[in-house]
């Protein structure tokens, strides 16, 4: 007996259960196989960057008052309404109130959370805003002429400015410094190598800030002031346009672009809904595992390739000699397994290197 499907159907379940195994010891979890076929199929590899390209431990540069407000009333205030949120930049401003010894008791109601915006509440009668620039003087329309929102991005100089404002009139900036994770410009060149035509960064951050991390990191191309709804979007556009789009992100925020992508990567500390939302989750937030995803995922398109190619060529031969009466059917049931059991213990074979051509320290 010779059949082609008992030796694609074994030997292709192996091929991936080996895969999954080794991409575990590897550092990520791939949910379904055709996963891996995304991955080895991408040509775009698009970056969330907080969190994703940056190290996820910013920390508080300046704070800055405005309009006679002092600055440790600005810094207590904006710690009164962050500490409700376990963000990081939400724990860098709680941070730096306790460094200083700043006592934030609750003296607000209850506070609203606006996703990818900041934070809303009411202060003794007052409305208090804290957040971004988009959300805070676009969004809620606060009062600052061009001068001073130049004057803020020209001392910025690349940190992230979280803005605060009562009443409509804005109290103070600060400035939040979130560095970028050892050796990314390494692990994107690498992805380059490895296949990847274009990497590109999406972020919530203003454009100087954002251009900043993009020279440093060397991405192809960034988008600034970015949504929720602006990265699908991003993500809808360059999957229009025929690519094959690979998300990785760990926000909240970054859910729906997530869902969106041709396939998708949650970092390892990312929210639980990015997680579940993406097709892959990362076990660290080491973007080198990227690097042996990709890796992987084309040394198993390959093997599955090659196995294919070898099953149908030799069962077709079995049936040419069979049916011309060359061997019996018996010698053909043997060679038909015994090449079933072959390829499927060669499909059990490591796919990566036993180390990284990238140092990870």
């Amino acid at each position: 007996m010779v059949d082609y499907s008992c030796a694609l159907r074994l030997s292709g379940s192996i091929a991936v259960m080996a895969a999954q195994r080794e991409g575990a010891q590897a550092g990520f979890m791939v949910k379904g196989s055709k996963y891996f076929d995304h991955m080895a199929q991408a040509d775009t590899i698009v970056f969330d960057k907080t969190g994703t390209l940056t190290q996820a431990v910013p920390s508080v540069r300046e704070v800055v008052a405005y309009n006679n407000w002092e600055r440790d009333e600005v810094l207590r205030l904006a710690a009164c309404l962050e500490e409700h949120f376990p963000h990081p930049v939400a724990r860098a401003v709680v941070n730096k109130a306790f460094e200083e010894g700043l006592e934030h008791r609750e003296r607000h109601a209850e506070v609203e959370y606006v996703v990818a915006h900041g934070i809303v509440s009411t202060l003794e009668g007052a409305r208090v805003l804290i957040g971004s620039e988009h959300f805070v003087i676009e969004d809620e329309g606060v009062s600052i002429s061009e001068e001073e929102l130049d004057a803020i991005h020209s001392r910025s100089e690349g940190s992230s400015p979280l803005f605060l404002a009562v009443d409509g009139v804005l109290r103070g900036v600060i400035h939040i410094d979130d560095p970028l994770k050892d050796g990314i410009s390494d692990v994107l060149d690498e992805l380059r190598r490895l296949g990847f035509k274009r990497v590109v960064m999406l972020t919530g951050d203003n454009y100087r800030s954002a251009s900043r991390i993009a020279r440093i990191a060397g991405v192809d191309d960034f988008q600034a002031d970015m949504l929720p709804e602006d990265k699908c979007r991003v993500i809808d556009e360059l999957q229009e346009a025929g690519h094959k789009v690979v998300m990785v992100g760990d926000g909240v925020n970054d859910s729906p672009a997530l869902s969106r992508a041709y396939v998708s990567v949650a970092m390892g500390a990312g929210s639980a809904i990015a997680r579940e939302a993406a097709d892959i989750a990362l076990v660290t937030d080491d973007l080198h595992s990227l690097i042996e995803l990709r890796r992987l995922s084309v040394a198993l398109e390959k093997r599955m390739k090659h196995g294919y190619s070898f099953t149908v060529a030799f069962n077709s031969l079995l049936l040419a000699l069979g049916i011309s009466g060359v061997i019996t059917p018996q010698i053909s049931s043997v060679l038909h397994n015994s090449a079933t059991i072959g390829i499927s213990a060669s499909n059990t074979r490591h796919y990566l290197p036993k180390s990284s051509s990238i140092a990870r320290d």
